[in-house]
């Protein structure tokens, strides 16, 4: 392999790890809930709005993010939102009036969206056009990974350390990953001299990207909401599971992603229809939760439904490479 392709590769894999750590610390406060709002005196509204307040972080700093990657390169930005990322936790264990946590939440979300955004950018500069959407596919199943360990080992360490070294340990982690991708990542120059203002104008007024992004966007709410906040908690309540199973549960869901990734990649590329397979997708996620929410099913049956969800859920990634 010559060096510039170790180099491609090496960076890739750092890119995917960050994308596996951030899917851990978001949704670790599903797991750490009955914790926080002990310790803060809160009840489950406001834990939802602490939660929710990520996802206006992590949405609402997309579009500056990704401008920054252009012009400042992936090096940078990516180990400072790393270092934000871990510094948006620690207020759960220092603080003690609770709008630090949910400031906290914010800069979490802000600095975990430099992990897919900086997968992006490593890709489209270190890979051929053919190849985007198929190491994407590869990124994210390694994210999940993250996103399937965020839950049941989580929970466990969390029973045996308490939430406190649960936080510590991957805040050490994450200075250790923002130290390997401050020095292994290298400076990559702007590819272009256009404006900012020009360059979101390109974007804005492109009717088709505008579409997909917002048709795509309708249906993150089950991954998003549910997968990453509620599906704990509805599992406990709804179907009366004990607190690990419950825990455990929404894991499958990431796992059925790490299948659906390259699958669903395979299935639009074969049959040249990104569109079709998208929306074949989200049929498929609507039967799932259909069948969750109407129908009382076996822990077995959850389990495979939940896996399906989950592969139907890696529409993502054929949304992105249309966009």
């Amino acid at each position: 392999m010559s060096n510039s392709r170790f180099i491609a590769w090496t960076i890739w894999i750092i890119a995917s790890v960050f994308y596996a750590y951030q899917y851990v610390i978001r949704v670790m406060p599903s797991i750490l809930m009955d914790d926080i709002t002990q310790k803060f005196n809160i009840d489950a509204t406001v834990f939802g709005q602490f939660s929710g307040v990520y996802y206006l972080g992590y949405s609402l700093m997309h579009l500056p993010i990704g401008i920054m990657l252009d012009h400042y390169g992936p090096r940078k930005v990516m180990s400072g939102c790393i270092l934000l990322s871990i510094i948006g936790m620690l207020p759960i264990i220092f603080a003690e009036h609770w709008i630090y946590p949910v400031i906290g939440r914010i800069l979490t979300g802000i600095g975990s969206s430099a992990a897919i955004l900086g997968a992006f950018k490593i890709i489209r500069i270190s890979f051929s056009e053919e190849k985007f959407s198929r190491m994407l596919s590869f990124s994210v199943t390694i994210g999940l990974i993250g996103a399937i360990y965020g839950g049941a080992p989580v929970a466990y360490m969390n029973e045996v350390f308490g939430y406190k070294t649960v936080i510590q340990i991957f805040a050490v982690l994450g200075i250790i990953l923002a130290t390997i991708t401050y020095f292994m990542v290298p400076e990559i120059e702007k590819e272009n001299k256009a404006s900012v203002f020009s360059e979101v104008k390109e974007v804005l007024t492109n009717r088709r990207v505008i579409l997909t992004c917002i048709f795509a966007g309708l249906m993150v709410g089950p991954i998003e909401g549910f997968a990453d906040i509620w599906g704990p908690a509805f599992f406990k309540h709804v179907y009366q599971l004990d607190n690990n199973i419950a825990s455990s549960l929404p894991s499958t869901i990431f796992f059925g992603m790490c299948f659906g990734a390259p699958v669903l990649n395979l299935i639009a590329e074969k049959t040249k229809n990104y569109l079709g397979t998208i929306i074949g997708a989200g049929i498929i996620m609507s039967l799932v939760f259909i069948s969750l929410v109407f129908f009382k099913l076996s822990n077995t049956l959850i389990s495979f439904t939940l896996f399906i969800f989950g592969v139907s859920c890696a529409y993502k990634i054929l949304e992105i490479y249309k966009a």
